[in-house]
């Protein structure tokens, strides 16, 4: 039965069939003792195919003895928040709004269940099927063109329950975290619900901050699941021909671009959806009418930072997560440089906590020898500060009067600062003496690298041994420091540990015993990767083959690092702090510069 241009205030109810007597007459009969009607009514309100004249009569009654509803009647009004108005015609929405803002003004008790009844309406329905007595329920990802329009009211609804209760964000979030689908949900439902979050904070900047760490904590969970090595293994395994009995080239031909862009680990297909919905949202939040927004922006900066500190910078090895940041920083310098000094003064506060110190002293090298809109001018002021404490650790560590010795358990965020220096160094030399060869090794030597590379402290012994390598080769084309006779002597002094398990004593081996990670190694996922490709600088393989010096040339080359090292005693027979661990040969030629897995080090993809 269609209902439309009615007015609700002064026209009287349509008349529908129904059973029993008026909602007014029902609640006084159960004041009375006499349930039977109120059964009745409940049974009525959840038949699953109710007309829609029949809810807007049922609404129009619940209205008129809205201050009767007390809690005593929360079973009843339970199942008036569940009739089906989401997807029904203009008169019942209109009809179930004007209802659900006299229930929260008149009975505040109902405002958590009218929050969670919203809330609900965030992810689209799954239908449920009955074969067999069995309960089957159909696929999440049917196209449904209706979810527009479901999800406008849905924020349509809960404007209103902000507009009669101001206090409502103080109990939206713990409903928000409560209803997020589980991560394993389908890539849509995810994707729903995310857009929805962030669709409310538009209207409820108060909330805006918890929203962002409830959705980066769920992301983190996703991207913490799908190793960098999963990922590629996945989508090396779907780009092999796989033999079979029939040609299907011709049938794919078609859908081969959309296929394309899926991600074949569905993990990660999850977690690239949710970044492609959090990345537009940042662009939008930070553009107005196609241009930047500087206050807009900066006060995302501050809640994305914040979410940062919290959860992202303490989170081991995650992959994608904190190219939010890596984004949101390349609209304008200025948010590149806050994010570096930040960094910065994360690793040099000696009050916290010394792996906190280290990651940020992975993100700062890392974000400086990725990020494209990061200028040399600014890569060379925070190597300065890098170097400026550097050496004054040294100088601290010398002046001590006690016997120094290679500990990473002392050392840790010394180490992890001094490799920050060595990668930046590999990805942006070229950059930093291709402008003016002469000034720039003259920079580079004022950096007093030979110092580093020779204290007591031997950070070449801890570092990762690509980026050691690496860093090898370019210091010697250049002949600003030389480092094989040193890597060459750690790599003798340095022996595999037997080490007891439950399966019995093992030879076992550490390349990276810094727990290293580059937090802003090659991004992986397809569509939001688009966005971040354009800002990031890969590693170029020709620059690697004009670094390795020729075979025949090597032994002459380590003869003259032994004269270069006549008279120069270094420092760095002391025995390491932690479980000693070989670095092989085969792990220290200046092949490759990238994050390792835990287990062992493969040779990395750029």
């Amino acid at each position: 039965m269609e209902v439309e241009g009615r007015d609700f205030l002064n026209t009287p109810p349509v008349k529908t069939v129904r059973f029993g007597g008026s909602v007014a007459e029902t609640l006084d009969k159960l004041r009375k003792g006499d349930s039977g009607d109120y059964e009745l009514l409940k049974h009525q309100l959840a038949d699953p195919d109710i007309k829609d004249a029949q809810i807007i009569n049922w609404l129009q009654e619940f209205r008129s003895c809205v201050t009767q509803l007390t809690k005593d009647h929360e079973q009843l009004i339970y199942t008036v928040l569940r009739l089906p108005w989401v997807g029904r015609s203009q008169a019942v929405v209109d009809e179930f709004l004007a209802f659900l803002s006299n229930l929260v003004s008149a009975q505040t008790v109902y405002l958590c269940a009218c929050l969670k009844m919203v809330v609900s309406h965030f992810t689209p329905k799954r239908v449920t099927i009955c074969e067999g007595g069995v309960d089957i329920s159909d696929s999440e990802d049917e196209e449904d063109t209706d979810l527009p329009r479901n999800f406008d009211l849905c924020h349509q609804a809960l404007q209103l329950i902000i507009r009669y209760v101001p206090s409502t964000s103080r109990f939206l979030m713990p409903i928000l975290q409560d209803r997020f689908p589980f991560v394993q949900k389908s890539p849509r439902t995810l994707e729903c619900y995310v857009h929805n979050l962030l669709r409310l904070t538009v209207y409820v900047p108060s909330v805006r901050r918890d929203v962002l760490e409830l959705i980066v904590g769920q992301l983190l969970k996703l991207d913490v699941s799908a190793s960098r090595a999963e990922i590629e293994e996945a989508e090396e395994n779907q780009n092999q021909p796989e033999d079979g009995l029939f040609d299907m080239d011709e049938d794919m031909t078609a859908d081969q671009p959309h296929r394309t862009n899926i991600m074949a680990h569905p993990v990660a297909e999850r977690l690239d959806t949710l970044m492609v919905v959090l990345m537009a949202y940042i662009r939008d939040v930070c553009n107005v009418d196609g241009s930047f927004h500087a206050e807009r922006t900066k006060e995302l900066y501050k809640d994305l930072l914040s979410v940062f500190d919290k959860l992202i910078l303490p989170t081991h090895a995650s992959g994608h997560v904190q190219y939010t940041l890596f984004y949101l920083c390349s609209f304008k310098l200025a948010l590149a440089e806050a994010f570096l000094d930040h960094l910065w003064k994360v690793l040099q506060n000696p009050t916290q906590p010394a792996i906190l110190r280290q990651a940020a002293a992975g993100y700062l090298g890392s974000f400086m020898a990725r990020a494209k809109f990061v200028p040399v001018l600014t890569v060379r002021a925070c190597l300065d500060l890098l170097l400026t404490w550097i050496h004054a650790y040294i100088d601290s560590q010398d002046s001590s009067g006690r016997q120094v010795c290679c500990d990473i358990s002392l050392h840790g965020p010394f180490y992890a600062a001094c490799q920050a220096v060595f990668y930046t160094l590999v990805f942006r030399h070229r950059a930093m003496l291709e402008a003016n060869m002469k000034k720039g090794l003259e920079y580079l030597q004022s950096l007093n690298l030979e110092r580093l590379v020779m204290c007591q402290l031997n950070p070449l012994k801890v570092c990762l041994p690509s980026v050691t390598s690496m860093f090898a080769a370019i210091t010697r084309k250049y002949q600003v420091v030389f480092c094989y006779t040193i890597i060459e002597r750690n790599n003798r002094q340095v022996l595999p540990v037997v080490r007891s398990s439950a399966g019995g004593d093992g030879m076992t081996t550490n390349t990276n015993p810094l727990d290293s990670f580059f937090p802003f190694d090659p991004y992986l996922l397809k569509r939001s990767g688009q966005l971040i490709e354009p800002l990031y600088q890969a590693w170029d393989d020709l620059a690697e083959t004009d670094l390795l010096p020729p075979k025949a040339a090597q032994q002459a080359l380590k003869e003259d690092e032994d004269d270069f090292l006549s008279g120069e005693t270094p420092h760095g027979d002391a025995v390491l702090g932690l479980t000693p661990s070989s670095y092989g040969s085969n792990v220290c030629s200046p092949n490759s510069v990238g994050s390792p897995p835990t287990a062992q080090h493969p040779a990395f993809k750029f």
